[in-house]
């Protein structure tokens, strides 16, 4: 018998023996293990739901707190949030298992799923009353800068957020090469991280001369002016297919149309404040088709990141 057949063997028995062991502590324990944990598993524990997100500026946890103490409260579960040092970084989690809801960026979505991410977009955050699911790619430079549209960008500086970004790299990734410039090679990308350091760096004019960030963190600077925006597919809020039935559904049923009033009104006291209602107004069902625009582009753009 060769090596590899009698690590195979091995490996057999090993799994036997486990198999015993676990149906003599199931059966000398009355069965404790929960339901839950036979029909599906969690990041973490049975107890508690790892809550991720993508790090879009230094507000990102507070942004999120009442929505995760929404979580749960309807689940009632512990919420921990998991905020990645980088969009990569989140991706592996999700792949690995260790995210069980999340807000993703669109891109990151798609990305995370191309490589055997499994996970089930169910809504989207909109900002303001009457909004549909989506926001701004927006091209910016310095207040006083001489450039004027994102044609102007070839042979400058340029601000990004992440490579994996929606509205800091992939749009505007697209959006250069429609103006007939490589992202790659007719400028000097600087990838900021963030959001709001992207406009931060934009707005010094130094390290970036132009830039690219989503509206929401645009808005906060009076460094910056915009000179081109794109609209892009609204960030969805995903579920980890791993959960329990039951848990999805409860998360389904609380996120997939939900109201900032809904929230307050249920008893979430942290949702009543202006710094959420600046960020949240509701949430709006989305499903895996509505990120098929980001897929065209990611085929138009040829970027690595899309790809399995």
């Amino acid at each position: 018998m060769n090596l590899r057949a009698i690590k195979a063997s091995v490996a057999l028995v090993g799994v036997a023996l486990l198999g015993l062991g676990l149906a003599f502590c199931s059966s000398s324990t009355g069965g404790s293990e929960s339901a839950a944990s036979v029909s599906g598993k969690f990041a973490n524990n049975a107890d508690t739901l790892v809550f991720g997100v993508v790090p879009d500026s230094v507000d990102t946890e507070t942004n999120y707190q009442p929505l995760m103490d929404y979580i749960a409260q309807e689940t009632g579960k512990k919420v921990e949030y998991h905020e990645s040092t980088d969009y990569a970084a989140l991706i592996e989690a999700a792949i690995a298992g260790k995210i069980d809801v999340a807000s993703f960026s669109g891109f990151t979505y798609v990305t995370a799923t191309n490589n055997g991410a499994e996970l089930t977009p169910i809504s989207s955050i909109i900002t303001e009353k009457g909004q549909k699911p989506g926001y701004f790619s927006q091209a910016i430079v310095p207040k006083d800068s001489s450039l004027k549209s994102v044609a102007d960008f070839k042979g400058h500086k340029v601000c990004f957020v992440d490579p994996s970004s929606t509205s800091g790299y992939l749009f505007p990734s697209y959006n250069l090469l429609e103006a007939g410039i490589d992202p790659k090679k007719d400028i000097t990308p600087v990838f900021a991280g963030k959001h709001d350091v992207s406009v931060t760096k934009t707005g010094e004019g130094k390290e970036c001369e132009a830039g690219f960030a989503e509206d929401s963190e645009v808005a906060k600077s009076d460094k910056v002016k915009v000179i081109g925006e794109t609209m892009v597919p609204g960030a969805p809020i995903v579920l980890a297919n791993a959960l329990p039935d039951d848990v999805k559904k409860k998360l389904t049923d609380s996120l997939s149309k939900v109201t900032i009033d809904d929230i307050v009104k249920s008893g979430v006291k942290s949702a009543d404040s202006d710094s959420f209602r600046k960020t949240f107004y509701a949430t709006e069902p989305v499903d895996d088709k509505y990120y098929d625009q980001i897929r065209d582009i990611c085929k138009k753009t040829k970027a690595e990141q899309c790809q399995a």
